[in-house]
């Protein structure tokens, strides 16, 4: 895995903007409904090497595919597994909130509407028998797809995505296994063959893990011990997925949930740190630029940084459409670079840029703010 050696690398975390040409086939398959199979290959191919092309131009050193190939970060999952079967939601049903603490204090505010409300899910995927892989054809098609878009191309290295099980647990409900935890590992030994295969096809095999953190929320009756001992549980299933692979082809992002709201109950990052340094992963990427977050730089000077890993803080953000200032970004890595180790900090993104900001044009802005900022960072560090 690249290291920031001369200076300070640039990556993110993941979801980039789809075409709307494009979401509107990956939503299509994605709800059974009928589409251009040959034409979905074709645009996806040709959006993610337009996708790699405008990082590389926006100074992102350490790429994807935007996981373009994809209609969801977590969901894509539900055509990659056996398994399932879809119904529609009992009456009364209620699903798990990321945002069921913060609920009670702000009832208004959930309840007005909008895309930060309660919401409704009309239909609901259980596990009603075996689980098994079958997305071989869908993860060779991101493999092929990220390797076409990077020929002729000068990046640092190329990431792909895939989901944590304790993230994808709480919308797949459990109906075949004897316990909660079987079904766990069930979903990491069947998710095992995906993380494989990208590790084995060259790339960094990033996990992506938000529900470490905003399962918190879900659970509004838990205490802090009860909670710690749940995600253990989940810790150790996403390290039964990871066995065998090499530690310094995996990284590990986590976040709070990418809902814009109060987050006044954020779990603290202290609390979980520990937790998340047991994940068998050479770098670390965590939400750290939001005013939520922002101060949790000071959780690594309590906690040390593991030898020879990396540390990817998020220096821009996705809770709003401000684009931050160069210089406020290399001031947070230089922060982190003089409490961890300038060589042990890339500069990275909260969560996924792509839908969570008001247009592409100005993730891209963001983007670019974070290549000039570390650029700046890089000339404070490496100043002779």
């Amino acid at each position: 895995m690249k290291r920031s050696t001369e200076r300070i690398l640039v990556t993110h975390v993941g979801s980039l903007a789809r075409p709307p040409d494009l979401m509107e086939m990956l939503v299509a398959r994605q709800e059974g409904k009928p589409f251009d199979h040959d034409a979905l290959a074709k645009r996806t191919r040709t959006a993610v090497a337009e996708v790699v092309q405008k990082q590389i131009e926006c100074g992102v050193d350490i790429v994807n595919d935007g996981e373009l190939g994809k209609a969801n970060f977590s969901r894509y999952t539900r055509e990659r597994l056996s398994g399932f079967v879809e119904r529609a939601a009992p009456a009364g049903f209620k699903p798990t909130s990321i945002f069921g603490r913060d609920m009670v204090d702000f009832p208004d505010y959930f309840n007005r509407g909008g895309r930060t409300s309660i919401g409704h899910h009309a239909r609901v995927f259980y596990c009603a028998e075996p689980l098994k892989y079958v997305g071989h054809d869908e993860v060779k098609s991101d493999i092929s797809n990220l390797k076409a878009a990077l020929q002729g191309k000068q990046v640092e290295e190329a990431f792909l995505p895939a989901v944590a099980p304790g993230t994808m647990e709480h919308w797949m409900k459990n109906e075949y296994y004897p316990t909660q935890e079987a079904y766990l590992f069930a979903i990491a030994d069947a998710m095992h063959e995906e993380y494989k295969a990208i590790v084995d096809a060259g790339f960094v095999l990033q996990i992506d893990d938000p529900d470490l953190a905003d399962a918190w929320q879900m659970h509004p009756e838990m205490s802090l011990a009860d909670y710690r001992k749940y995600q253990e549980q989940r810790i150790d299933a996403l390290n039964q997925g990871l066995r065998g692979l090499p530690i310094d082809r995996v990284r590990f992002h986590m976040c709070w949930g990418s809902y814009h709201g109060p987050h006044k109950h954020d779990i603290p990052l202290k609390d979980i740190i520990d937790l998340i340094l047991k994940v068998p992963a050479g770098a670390y990427s965590i939400e750290a630029s939001n005013p939520c977050h922002d101060h949790e730089w000071r959780v690594w000077q309590e906690t040390k940084l593991p030898e020879g890993k990396i540390l990817i803080p998020g220096v821009v953000g996705h809770y709003s459409d401000f684009i931050e200032h160069p210089q406020a970004i290399a001031d947070r890595l230089v922060r982190y670079a003089k409490i961890v180790g300038r060589e042990n900090v890339i500069a990275g993104t909260d969560c996924g840029i792509g839908s969570r900001v008001g247009h592409p044009q100005v993730g891209w802005a963001k983007f670019q703010a974070m290549a000039e900022g570390a650029r700046l960072a890089s000339k404070e560090l490496w100043k002779k």
